[in-house]
């Protein structure tokens, strides 16, 4: 079938049911996107098209095809081909009696007549006035698309309603093959309400069918007038009258006083046929007359040229010509049968002379006419060309075609029109071109964008796109952490690079993954040192709360990564500071979105001076966290580099969080008991499946598992988490520069926290005095707060 089959399909799935199905079908359905116009596909295609839309849709394919034959009928006339089908014929009958003929225009048209394997119709009128339309395909299952159309044209062409059902439907044995043959039985009837046939009697179309009715009575009117005139004349002739011409007296009768001839008139033909058979053969000199038997009895001059053993008399027309239009059988029934239809007929190879045995053969189409008082079949042809280079090929003229046939100017117009959809074909191969490489290319850019959206903040890779200077902002209070690898010099030193990086990766993977989590920014990593922080660049209530547990985590997720040199997990410190900074895009060559201010070198402190597998709290960082369900430890006061002496803490634990939701997975209740057994005997298993033969970790494969945000009171998700207005900072450009200075006075008040409608039942707890207790209160209010939940 023609790319336009296809199409049309494609545009009755989008019209009907959205770009989503048509997208699900056709991937089932293992086909392209895009289809050619002029291109001549599979039929393998439209058939999975069909099949596949029937499973989506849950309908059978009798209803597929018929709302596919209402709705080709429309994409015909939007595509241009609208006048060309209301010229067809002004009723039903005569509109199915020349769809042959329009197929075979079409033929010429798409440049493949024998690729155009067309259906056939053949119509009889019964005596109560429904039809027998006889529908012939070489393509079984097909059948209920006719329906559709047919209903279709009746209801728009012919202001009627039809009813068709099949009446038999079988197999035929034909000279291709076997062809279905369904007979529909057709029931024409005016079923239109009062209130729709006042609304089709105010389009034009409507109008002038009525003016042609009236026009129509108007005629019968004047010719019953005409012919009283004419009784009463003869009946004041004399006995003797003048005697008139044959023609006077026609004329009279059916000339009206516009000089037009009446639609009921009946031609008067000659006793004898006023012409020789000399001028008949030169006249038509591709026609051919031939008997039941199929001998020939008549040819004309130029097809004799072409084929000369048309001149034998009595010689069968089957052993030079077969019939490549309507397939059938070379018999004067099955001719009959489709008499209303254009025969196509191609010479023999064989039978053709030996300057033809390396041209293309000839093929005539034309009329099949039958002569019921000879008993004879007259095939009235032209040449079937298409172009100057198919008459070129066969070694032809325009002069051997006769003045009057059209086909002179058809293949001169033709040859226009092949210009012409050669360039529209080179267009739409254009146009999908373009379609593809802007489909890939907006696939480039959000892959760029997602790469520089993960170098950057969001809102400040907009301005940088926008070709606008990114102003530094001030945040007065947001929280930083820093954290490093313990004995990472040690590692470097006895390890080879590739283990390194391998470590590394695996490390930072299970770390951006936590930044998702709590969304916290990440700065930057500087070999194995990772910098995180809250509340910038987006200002937010909760951004200690957020890299408190961020750091939970990245001590959870350490335990996952392997130390190269013992074979153990690594041990990380991790240091957290609360306090002001200035945070702004440095460079334009490769920039990056840096922190300033004393808050990073604190943090930075308290990561130095911290232990393995502890977060180390500066004071600010601390009193942020007061009150808000984390369970911390006194360390008491330090010496600090650049600080003096410094009194801090060790974060322990969320009292009310899982392990599980810190890490961001989502865990059954049921399951949740045993979650920290688990996680530790599946780490330990991931540790020994991938250590390598020689030591070398092998990259891990990234975790599979959904990630599962953390639920925060200032999420942005949860609109009914809105703090009070007095609380909450403004907030401009996301820079933090127009940020009032007393906003955070209440930030940490105990009201605020008892209003988080998202945590579980929060129980205060004293820092512990030393390691086991806290670890036993712990697993106590969290087994509590468990229960809670329940």
């Amino acid at each position: 079938m023609y790319g336009f089959i296809n199409t049309c399909l494609k545009s009755l799935i989008i019209d009907k049911f959205g770009e989503e199905t048509w997208e699900k079908l056709r991937n089932q359905a293992g086909v392209q996107d895009t289809f050619m116009t002029f291109e001549v596909y599979k039929d393998d295609i439209t058939m999975r098209l069909v099949e596949e839309a029937c499973k989506i849709l849950e309908v059978s394919p009798g209803v597929v095809l018929k709302q596919f034959g209402e709705y080709f009928f429309e994409f015909c006339k939007r595509s241009g081909y609208d006048h060309m089908l209301r010229t067809l014929g002004g009723n039903l009958f005569e509109f199915i009696e020349n769809l042959d003929a329009l197929h075979s225009y079409l033929s010429l048209s798409y440049q493949a007549s024998t690729e155009m394997n067309a259906p056939s119709f053949r119509v009889e009128k019964n005596d109560d006035g429904t039809m027998h339309l006889h529908y012939y395909s070489d393509r079984r299952g097909l059948c209920h698309i006719v329906p559709g159309i047919i209903g279709a044209v009746a209801k728009d062409f012919f202001n009627s309603e039809i009813t068709m059902e099949i009446v038999n439907q079988m197999e035929e044995e034909e000279r291709t093959g076997k062809k279905e043959h369904v007979v529909f039985l057709v029931t024409q009837k005016l079923a239109f309400s009062h209130q729709r046939r006042s609304k089709l009697s105010a389009t034009p179309q409507y109008l002038a069918n009525a003016r042609r009715q009236s026009e129509k009575q108007l005629r019968k009117e004047d010719v019953e007038k005409a012919m009283n005139k004419i009784r009463n004349k003869n009946c004041h002739l004399s006995v003797c009258p003048v005697k008139k011409n044959h023609w006077d007296t026609v004329r009279g009768i059916v000339r009206l006083g516009k000089g037009k001839l009446l639609r009921g008139f009946e031609p008067v033909y000659p006793e004898t046929l006023c012409i020789d058979l000399k001028t008949f053969c030169n006249a038509f000199p591709f026609h051919i007359v031939f008997d039941e038997e199929l001998r020939v009895k008549q040819a004309g001059v130029n097809i004799q040229k072409i084929v000369p053993g048309l001149q034998t008399v009595s010689i069968r027309l089957d052993q030079y010509f077969t019939i490549i239009h309507p397939e059938v059988t070379f018999t004067i029934p099955s001719a009959r049968k489709f008499i209303n239809s254009q025969f196509v007929l191609r010479t023999k190879r064989n039978m053709m002379p030996e300057s033809w045995k390396s041209r293309p053969m000839l093929e005539l189409r034309g009329q099949m006419v039958w002569m019921e008082s000879l008993q004879c079949m007259l095939y009235l042809a032209s040449p079937l060309l298409r172009s100057l280079h198919e008459l070129e090929e066969r070694q032809m003229h325009i002069s051997d075609i006769a003045p009057h046939d059209v086909t002179r100017d058809l293949i001169l117009l033709n040859q226009q029109r092949l210009a012409e959809m050669e360039l529209s074909n080179q267009l739409e191969r254009k146009k999908e071109e373009l379609r593809i490489l802007s489909k890939h290319l907006e696939e480039e850019k959000k892959k760029t964008e997602a790469l520089l959206c993960a170098m950057l903040p969001k809102h400040v890779a907009n301005q940088l796109k926008e070709g606008k200077r990114v102003e530094a902002g001030e945040f007065k209070e947001c929280t930083v952490l820093f954290s490093d690898v313990v004995t990472f010099t040690d590692i470097c030193s006895v390890c080879e690079p590739i283990q390194i990086v391998f470590m590394l990766n695996s490390m930072y993977l299970k770390f951006d993954r936590l930044t998702t989590v709590h969304d916290v920014y990440k700065v930057e990593t500087i070999g194995d040192a990772y910098m995180v922080v809250g509340g910038v660049p987006v200002p937010v209530l909760s951004h200690a709360e957020r890299v408190a547990n961020f750091a939970l985590g990245m001590i959870i997720a350490a335990r996952e990564v392997t130390n190269p040199v013992t074979g153990n997990p690594i041990q990380i410190r991790v240091g957290l500071h609360t306090g002001p900074v200035l945070a702004g895009v440095v460079g334009e060559k490769m920039p990056r979105y840096c922190l300033f201010g004393d808050t990073v070198n604190t943090a930075s402190r308290m990561e130095s001076h911290g232990l393995p597998d502890k977060i180390h709290l500066s004071p600010s960082a601390y009193g942020a966290l007061k009150d808000k369900g984390f369970e911390c430890v006194d360390r008491g006061e330090i010496e600090v580099k650049g600080k003096g002496r410094m009194h801090t803490y060790f974060l322990a634990g969320n009292l009310n969080a899982t392990d599980g939701e810190i890490m961001g997975h989502s865990v059954r209740e049921s399951d949740s008991g045993r979650e920290s057994a688990q996680s530790l005997h599946d780490s330990r298993m991931d540790m020994l499946q991938r250590k390598g033969p020689q030591g070398v970790q092998s990259p891990q494969p990234q975790d599979r598992r959904p990630t599962v945000a953390m639920k925060y009171s200032d999420s942005p998700t949860q609109p009914h988490a809105k703090l009070p207005s007095k609380s909450h900072p403004s907030i401009k450009g996301l820079t933090g520069k127009t940020r009032d200075s007393q906003s955070y006075g209440s930030l940490h008040s105990d009201q605020q926290s008892g209003d988080n409608p998202y945590r579980l039942a929060q129980v205060t707890v004293e820092p512990a005095a030393s390691e086991p207790s806290s670890s036993r209160t712990r697993n106590r209010h969290t087994k509590s707060n468990f229960c809670v939940l329940l």
